[in-house]
């Protein structure tokens, strides 16, 4: 119930991420849900596609496709009170990636997969949702920048594993690996920390 409970979470954090940039995008009610729904359902759909897992979660249980619709009725109703949509929309992306990344990774584990093929799982789980949401709304994908994204996804994930091998219970070294992954994404652009810019300056010109 545990985990259940944080990919629901997940999936409303993405959804009303993917409502936040359709909205900025002045699509329609039809074109914010789709958003919103790929971009909820987008990275669980290839895990679960990728391990064998079908139907896919969300053709399996109702739960997600209400609570996708529920988040975009919610978004859209309090789009006075999230005026400030580049800052709503990192926060919730933020919330989205750190859940979804524990979700693949626990669901790899469920599989039988190593370690790091668990991780990989818990990056494609937090990130393919938003990749195709910037490339249904032109957008370059975050994941695709600079910005420190897929790398705060791995490096929970990592600390997750090495937590199981403590005596800390895996409920607490799952919600230490969430708090982890939105923790660095947090000081990372706060602190404007990036990857290394591998272009020259006669490249990038």
């Amino acid at each position: 119930m545990f985990y259940f409970i944080c990919d629901l979470l997940g999936t409303i954090a993405f959804a009303i991420s993917g409502v936040l940039v359709a909205m900025d995008k002045k699509f329609d009610l039809f074109g914010v849900f789709i958003i919103a729904f790929v971009t909820a359902v987008g990275g669980g759909s290839l895990r679960d596609t990728l391990i064998g897992d079908t139907p896919v979660s969300w053709m399996r249980e109702s739960a997600y496709t209400i609570t996708i619709i529920g988040s975009v009725v919610f978004a859209v109703l309090l789009q006075h009170r999230l005026k400030y949509l580049r800052r709503s929309l990192f926060l919730f992306d933020t919330i989205g990636i750190g859940l979804y990344t524990m979700v693949g990774i626990e669901k790899g584990l469920d599989a039988g997969l190593m370690p790091f093929i668990c991780v990989a799982l818990g990056v494609m789980t937090a990130s393919f949702g938003g990749i195709l949401r910037d490339i249904l709304c032109n957008e370059i994908p975050v994941i695709f920048r600079k910005e420190i994204y897929a790398t705060a996804c791995i490096l929970g994930g990592i600390l997750y594993f090495a937590l199981l091998n403590t005596s800390l219970e895996e409920k607490y070294a799952y919600a230490l690996g969430i708090i982890t992954v939105i923790i660095i994404r947090l000081l990372s652009v706060r602190f404007h920390i990036t990857l290394p810019d591998i272009y020259s300056k006669g490249v990038k010109e």
